[in-house]
C-alpha cells in the first residue's frame, strides 16, 4: 500500500489558503465593482446637480433680463398711442397766429403747460424726442425720408424739411423722424 505523504497535509492546507484566498479576491472585485458603479452613479448625480444648477442660473438672468425689457418697454404700445396726441398739440400751437394769441391767450397757455407735462411724462418714462433742425444731415438710423427733392445750395443728404420729431424710448427707436431730404441738385 502506498504510504500517505506527510506533504498531502500540507498540500490540503495550501489549498484551503487557495480557497479562502481566491474567495476573498472574489470579494475584493465585487467590492471595487461595487464600489466603481456607485462613484460612476456619484459623477453622473453630480453632473446632473451641476447641469441643473446652470439651468436654474441662466433662468434667473433670462427672467431679471424680461423683467428689467417689461419695465423699459412695456408701456411702448402706450407711448406710440400717445405720440398722435403730441403732433396734434404741437401743430396747434404751431398755427396759431397773433391775433389768435392775443385773443386766445389762457387757452393757449393752458395747451402749452399740458404739452410741457406730456414731455415731462415722456422723459420720466425715457421718452425722448428727435427733433432734427434743417441743414442736419439724415441719418437713416433716426429719420424717415418722406421724400426726395433736389434743392439748390444744399448737399445730397441734408435735410430740407422735418415733417414730424420722431422718438425714442430709451435706446428704441418709438417712431423716426419723418423728414424730407435733399437729393444732388439738377445741374
Amino acid at each position: 500500500m502506498a504510504e500517505p505523504k506527510e506533504n498531502d497535509f500540507l498540500d490540503e492546507i495550501d489549498s484551503a489558503e487557495a480557497e479562502e484566498y481566491a474567495e476573498d479576491m472574489a470579494e475584493i472585485d465585487e467590492e471595487a465593482l461595487a464600489v466603481e458603479e456607485l462613484r460612476a452613479e456619484r459623477d453622473q448625480y453630480r453632473d446632473r446637480f451641476m447641469r441643473a444648477l446652470a439651468d436654474a442660473e441662466n433662468a434667473r438672468k433670462r427672467s431679471d433680463k424680461d423683467r428689467r425689457e417689461a419695465e423699459n418697454y412695456g408701456g411702448s404700445k402706450l407711448a406710440r398711442d400717445m405720440l398722435p396726441v403730441y403732433d396734434n398739440m404741437k401743430r396747434a400751437l404751431d398755427t396759431t397766429t397773433d391775433e389768435q394769441r392775443e385773443a386766445l391767450g389762457p387757452l393757449l397757455e393752458g395747451i402749452q403747460l399740458t404739452m410741457r407735462e406730456l414731455l415731462s411724462v415722456f422723459k420720466k418714462h425715457g421718452i425722448e424726442v428727435i427733433a432734427p433742425e434743417v441743414g442736419d444731415k439724415f441719418d437713416p438710423k433716426h429719420h424717415e425720408a418722406m421724400f426726395e427733392a433736389p434743392v439748390p445750395g444744399t448737399v445730397a443728404g441734408e435735410i430740407i424739411q422735418v415733417a414730424a420729431e420722431g422718438f425714442m424710448l430709451h435706446d428704441r427707436l418709438l417712431r423716426p423722424a419723418q423728414v424730407g431730404v435733399s437729393s444732388t441738385p439738377a445741374s
